[in-house]
């Protein structure tokens, strides 16, 4: 049987779905670089071989430890679903002669390159520039054309986004920003191999979206991903997911797929996307683009990953067009075939809808809730009313524990203050999108109220 190593670091799909999905397929060993989500822990020693968790003080190069135990188990391919672990892992397919996304894999990692990358290509994006210090990022300030963003340029999940609409504001964003990287550090969600990623970061000028002329209905938000892989150097999109309005500064709040685009807008943020991924010269790996919609058709380049959307996206696209893109990555890179769809797929291809929503301590317009709650998706799925069909779940292994304080809603550190990852299936989108709206109107009314000694503890 064929010996996979996964490579486990957080984010990315949920650690369940994409254990269950390469055991089907290999034989799994699991090299764990941050510690096991509590409620997936017995099945991963259930579904694994191995399991191994380094100790900090046995990972002085991290490329240098996953070869190593690749070539322990007789790994035939090397993989990780986190954004943390792509270039270490890239770097390890290399030296072992795997396939994997190949030596390009940093350029959708550090947004810096891949902005330059975009640039040399003549591809839209924002106008940017890259920062290192305050005095760059005062430099910048005055350069570009305002609003700005400031964004840690191997960040993820909107952590460490910061608005700079005023010169003033230079300081406070970049001290600000810096603290979060730190603070991100801490909870494991940063780069594990590049060493002075925290100090590398890159602000570019905020563009004007809007959903209007793209979506027929309201309550779209103004940018999309398209999911696909790159195999043997060939980019093959999968399907687009559309997003609710995010939370300043730019929080991602919900995704649902499939987005509800006609066919001749699909095709043009497809073709958009191809020539994002082709620019970066991937190999083998999923990729998830991220693009800005704008007025009259203009459109601008977010953000590539060389590897799947993270969050329920992968899951998302299993329900809603049947295929597993786990199991047929392990298969591609195993070396057997894997049917990937000729075309993106489009909402008629679908068989209902899915979407995630990232539950944050914030009303539908942005505004913090006035009083503390505690999370309990029991109160949630009993008193919440969604529509015919409809039917919400909890992530466990990405969300609280009932009973724990909703975390305050910290726009700089984005999506580590959520309390917790919600999957909601219905008919179609446009009920997702509505059946949304109602769970982020009702939460601050239906969730229990925190007690002063809970907030304090």
């Amino acid at each position: 049987m064929s010996k996979v190593l996964l490579v486990h670091a957080k984010g990315g799909p949920p650690l369940g779905h994409v254990l269950s999905r390469t055991a089907a397929r290999a034989e799994v060993h699991l090299l764990a670089l941050s510690a096991l989500p509590p409620a997936v822990a017995g099945s991963a020693r259930r579904l694994c071989a191995s399991v191994v968790t380094p100790a900090d003080g046995d990972r002085p190069d991290l490329v240098s430890l996953i070869v190593a135990r690749a070539e322990a188990v007789g790994a035939d391919a090397v993989l990780t679903f986190s954004e943390y672990a792509v270039v270490a892992v890239a770097e390890a397919c290399e030296a072992l002669g795997l396939k994997g996304a190949g030596s390009a894999a940093a350029l959708a990692r550090d947004k810096r390159l891949m902005r330059r990358t975009w640039r040399q290509h003549g591809l839209p994006q924002p106008e940017f520039r890259p920062v290192d210090t305050e005095a760059d990022l005062h430099a910048a300030a005055r350069a570009l054309p305002g609003p700005l963003l400031l964004k840690a340029a191997w960040s993820a999940g909107s952590t460490a986004h910061r608005i700079i609409r005023s010169p003033h504001e230079v300081p406070a964003a970049w001290a600000r920003s810096r603290a979060v990287m730190a603070e991100s550090a801490q909870l494991g969600y940063a780069e594990l191999h590049v060493a002075e990623a925290d100090a590398h970061y890159v602000v570019e000028q905020i563009v004007t979206g809007t959903a209007s002329g793209w979506f027929d209905e309201p309550g779209w938000g103004d940018y999309v991903s398209v999911e696909g892989v790159v195999t043997d150097g060939t980019f093959r999109p999968v399907c687009l997911s559309g997003r609710m309005p995010t939370v300043e500064p730019f929080t991602e709040r919900a995704s649902i797929t499939p987005a509800l685009l006609p066919e001749d807008a699909q095709d043009r943020i497809v073709d958009l996307a191809r020539r994002a991924v082709d620019a970066l010269g991937l190999r083998d790996c999923g990729t998830h683009t991220e693009i800005k919609l704008g007025a009259d058709g203009r459109m601008w380049l977010i953000e590539t990953a060389a590897r799947f959307g993270g969050a329920m996206t992968v899951p998302q696209i299993e329900e809603v067009f049947g295929l597993d893109l786990v199991g047929m990555l392990v298969d591609h890179l195993l070396g057997r075939p894997a049917a990937w769809p000729e075309r993106a797929l489009t909402p008629a291809r679908a068989r209902g809808a899915a979407g995630s929503l990232v539950v944050l301590a914030v009303d539908g317009r942005g505004r913090a809730w006035p009083d503390r709650r505690l999370w309990d998706f029991r109160a949630v799925s009993a008193d919440v009313p969604l529509s015919r069909g409809s039917r919400l779940s909890v992530v466990a292994e990405s969300s609280l524990a009932d009973g724990e304080v909703v975390p305050v809603y910290d726009p700089a550190a984005g999506a580590n203050t959520m309390a917790a990852l919600c999957l909601l299936s219905a008919t179609d989108a446009r009920t997702v999108l509505r059946d949304f709206e109602t769970v982020v109107d009702a939460l601050p009314r239906v969730l229990p109220a925190a007690q002063p000694q809970e907030v304090s503890a």
